[in-house]
């Protein structure tokens, strides 16, 4: 059903002084799901981000979101719609605590963003819902922890929780497991699972073991243009897509660990 689509691209094109970095994508994000954007470096995936969350603008073709024509919004127009890049928008205040940073994504529904003036009890009324977000990502237990001194993979957690605190209807994740350890990985795959709920997740990802484990729908990208597109188990077998990885990574869509 076209209704199940919540973000389209249509011939989605973008130069830069003639190098083509996007060529022509189409994609189609269906409600619910967690769609992977993937493919080899350089070939397109940031760029194309970048193209839906308004940082840049696309030279041709058009994006759709809820059949609605966005394609010359601003980012902040975008943002307002439901379309929240996450790792980026929500980079947190490393010196507030990790409630505080929460209860500021949240202030956004009280009309209060960026009234700093105002007394601190006016966030009382955030509170409730603050934790309950800390319980949702699994670090109630870090309310009072300065940002700054978490670690790496809690910190992502955060980010995922400040992101959830604007009532995304569509997030964009770029690279959610970069620079992760395994453990810290399969924690941030859980949770997005999780997250997912009841909502729709873009993601970009490197790592083929999380894209294998919660992907409904892959885009594979080379050289700005979609090679393949499906569930893991066809794209994953796909002649085009095995030689675009070459050699070590090939084995790593095959299933081994990377």
């Amino acid at each position: 059903m076209a209704d199940d689509t919540i973000l389209e691209t249509r011939n989605l094109v973008k130069e830069f002084k003639g190098f083509v970095a996007v060529s022509d994508v189409n994609l189609k994000v269906q409600r619910g799901h967690i769609h992977a954007l993937i493919g080899p470096n350089g070939a397109g995936k940031t760029t194309v981000f970048n193209l839906l969350t308004k940082f840049l603008i696309p030279t041709r073709g058009q994006i759709l979101f809820k059949g609605q024509d966005i394609t010359q919004e601003k980012s902040a127009q975008v943002a307002r719609r439901g379309i929240v890049r996450s790792f980026q928008i929500s980079a947190t205040f490393p010196h507030l605590t990790v409630l505080e940073n929460v209860r500021i994504g949240l202030q956004r529904q009280l009309g209060t963003s960026f009234h700093f003036w105002k007394s601190e009890r006016s966030l009382e009324v955030l509170h409730v819902r603050a934790l309950e977000l800390l319980d949702t990502v699994g670090l109630r237990e870090y309310a009072d922890t300065i940002t700054v001194e978490l670690p790496y993979g809690r910190k992502r957690a955060l980010e995922i929780a400040t992101t959830l605190a604007t009532e995304p209807e569509l997030m964009l994740l770029d690279e959610p497991t970069q620079g992760m350890g395994h453990e810290d990985v399969e924690r941030v795959t859980q949770l997005i699972k999780k997250v997912s709920a009841n909502r729709t997740i873009l993601m970009v990802e490197h790592n083929m073991n999380v894209v294998a484990t919660i992907a409904d729908r892959i885009s594979v990208l080379q050289r700005g243009q979609v090679i393949a597109e499906g569930p893991y188990e066809t794209v994953s077998k796909d002649p085009q897509v095995l030689e675009a990885y070459m050699g070590s990574e090939a084995t790593e869509l095959g299933g081994g660990h990377g």
